[in-house]
């Protein structure tokens, strides 16, 4: 027989938040990923075309690590019209010794929403120049919230910027962000405004087309593009993938198939056999990110099964901790 802990999602928002252990966590995922026989397998994703559903599923072996985490993340997007969320999903951890399982997390998606903001803040940590004080965020939902939170923990952020396709959510989201963080919020009628004077930008929508041109890149500007985690999504234009001076990945392997450098490659701006970095290379000092304060850095995001595992094992021990969640045998 063994022992099992089962946390529901109101156990786990109250034993992880955006934190700089959290962000440590994140980090050392990363570093791993370049420094350690890492076990990452392909995303699997399975479509529900009749329903308007997809289900993804991340896992990661990160040596050092006594678990390893299997998330299964489903996203059925017609759920609003029958009452129920969009996003929602879970992640069992499992001994890194012998296979067991030791907890079922209920997340519902909070989990892979915090260790997607502190990816976030990890890639402005090492690419965003350190006096960047003004933000634009391309998207108003939980995730623009989030990471602009995260971000504040790595980098003097005094002013942000908003913009959405519904300016009322834009304002909405301004109006939140400046009473929890206690900063100047804006919300934009156009990408351009949001842009304007920004040091970085975050893009965090869905977008099935680039958002994001050429026009709008300035000397010192980072990037940080998380929307683009399946192949049809696309927030950067090619031409201004093309044009900056630093690109690093999460995961190339998964940035060539599902982040915004396929589409580039595609669209015949970059070239496949281009040598890029990744994010872990940069951390580990491996590989050079920002060079100079007027550079240009983006970092494509996909989401690993790496940060997966390193963020459902801060939660479990931190659930231990505090005496969170249900236990059972099995």
């Amino acid at each position: 027989m063994a022992d099992v802990t089962l946390l529901s999602e109101a156990d786990l928002r109250a034993c992880v938040a955006l934190d700089h252990e959290s962000l440590d966590a994140v980090e050392h995922a990363f570093r791993l990923l370049a420094t350690a026989p890492v076990a990452m397998p392909p995303i699997l994703r399975l479509d529900v075309p009749e329903h308007n559903g997809e289900v993804d599923v991340k896992t990661a072996y990160l040596p050092g690590l006594p678990r390893f985490a299997i998330k299964v993340s489903p996203g059925f997007f017609d759920n609003p019209r029958l009452g129920l969320p969009s996003l929602n999903g879970m992640m069992m951890l499992l001994s890194s010794r012998t296979g067991l399982l030791d907890a079922l997390l209920l997340d519902n998606g909070y989990l892979t929403a915090v260790r997607t903001a502190c990816a976030g803040a990890v890639a402005a940590k090492w690419l965003a120049r350190e006096d960047s004080r003004q933000v634009a965020l391309i998207g108003a939902g939980e995730q623009a919230r989030l990471q602009l939170k995260a971000l504040c923990l790595v980098r003097p952020i005094e002013a942000a910027s908003v913009w959405a396709r519904d300016i009322d959510k834009a304002r909405q989201c301004a109006s939140d962000l400046s009473m929890s963080l206690g900063i100047a919020v804006t919300a934009c009628a156009s990408i351009d405004e949001a842009l304007e004077g920004a040091d970085i930008a975050i893009t965090t929508t869905p977008s099935r087309e680039p958002l994001i041109h050429k026009r709008h890149l300035r000397p010192g500007l980072h990037i940080t593009a998380m929307g683009s985690d399946t192949e049809h999504k696309n927030e950067i234009a090619a031409d201004a993938l093309a044009a900056v001076d630093c690109y690093v990945a999460d995961r190339l392997s998964q940035t060539l198939v599902l982040g915004e450098l396929h589409h580039a490659v595609a669209a015949g701006n970059v070239s496949l056999d281009a040598d890029f970095a990744e994010l872990g290379q940069v951390i580990a000092g491996q590989r050079e990110g920002r060079r100079r304060a007027e550079d240009i850095t983006l970092c494509d995001l996909t989401g690993t099964g790496a940060q997966d595992t390193a963020i459902a094992g801060l939660a479990f021990q931190r659930a231990q901790r505090m005496g969170k969640g249900f236990r059972f045998s099995t």
